[in-house]
């Protein structure tokens, strides 16, 4: 029997993964786990709930052992602009807790889906068409802590054995939990802005071009490849995917064709400005469709359409 772990639960994917995969192995089998974050009431009401600082390596591995894990979903993390601000804390947090995961994995034959990003290229990375295997080189915290995190999978698959298996997202967009600490967070908080004030300050410049993916392609990709066959996969970890590409001034136009009064001001933040440059515009997700037949669900026009129609709803 499936019995799945969470790290991160309370977090912008997690808040999303879990109730999809309580539904689809049951929720008594699916253990959410959260450290930072107050937990919603959907999380705690609907199954398992614990609190877990994943740097506790002995913690980890009781709940791992009580609840007979078999598959470790390791979303717990720290993003690109607070770990900007805290890179020590950040390489705690992301390096050492994966390291405790894949650890426990190993002692316990557990699978593990760790996300990496976009953000583990770098400015040396072809910006456009992305290829899968390139040059990375991240300046960012977080950017090296992805790559080094996508690295240390690889090591643990080949040194012991460990099922291990991940993609690097895009930006995501979704209107259940507010990011906090992203490069890619305006993608969202513009959908609140425009409807509660018909205006949003952006914190990158207008034509700043970056790959993003829908919340429900994101949860379907963690989902797709961790079902998929695993003789077919040759890399495992760190499968581009990306759904669409779009500037801040693209999905501005996007949500005036809706709400003609809303109007799209610019305040560049200058920390994230600089992450969004160094990272690709585009990615190459042919590798994810190949190997495990990826194929996204939602475009720009089809995004916006889902967010302003639920957010509304939200707000009565």
């Amino acid at each position: 029997m499936t019995k799945i772990l969470i790290t991160g639960a309370t977090g912008q994917i997690g808040s999303e993964l879990t109730p999809a995969l309580r539904a689809r192995y049951g929720a008594a089998n699916v253990i959410a786990a959260g450290h930072a974050r107050q937990p919603s009431a959907d999380i705690v009401e609907a199954g398992p709930y614990c609190q877990l600082d994943v740097r506790a390596a002995t913690a980890l591995q009781a709940i791992v052992s009580t609840h007979q894990i078999t598959t470790i979903y390791h979303l717990a993390s720290v993003l690109s602009a607070e770990a900007e601000a805290s890179p020590q804390v950040a390489w705690d947090i992301n390096m050492n807790g994966l390291l405790n995961v894949l650890d426990t994995a190993r002692l316990h034959h557990c699978a593990v889906f760790f996300p990496s990003s976009i953000g583990a290229f770098g400015p040396q990375t072809p910006p456009e068409n992305t290829p899968q295997d390139t040059i990375q080189r991240p300046t960012t915290m977080y950017g090296i802590t992805k790559v080094s995190g996508e690295l240390l999978c690889d090591y643990y698959h080949q040194r012991f054995g460990v099922d291990t298996r991940g993609v690097r997202y895009p930006g995501l967009i979704s209107h259940k939990t507010l990011p906090h600490g992203g490069t890619t967070d305006y993608a969202v908080h513009i959908f609140h802005a425009a409807l509660k004030e018909q205006r949003y300050d952006c914190f990158l410049k207008a034509d700043t071009r970056l790959d993003m993916m829908y919340m429900p392609d994101a949860i379907k990709a963690a989902l797709d490849l961790m079902e998929a066959d695993s003789s077919r996969l040759l890399h495992r970890n760190g499968y581009n995917i990306t759904a669409m590409s779009f500037a801040p001034e693209e999905i501005a136009a996007a949500i005036t064709r809706r709400i003609p009064a809303f109007v799209m001001r610019y305040a560049i933040d200058p920390v994230r400005q600089a992450i969004a440059e160094s990272w690709p515009r585009h990615m190459d997700d042919s590798a994810a469709r190949t190997e495990w037949e990826w194929r996204p669900n939602y475009d720009l026009t089809a995004t916006v359409d889902d967010m302003l129609a639920t957010l509304t709803r939200n707000m009565r």
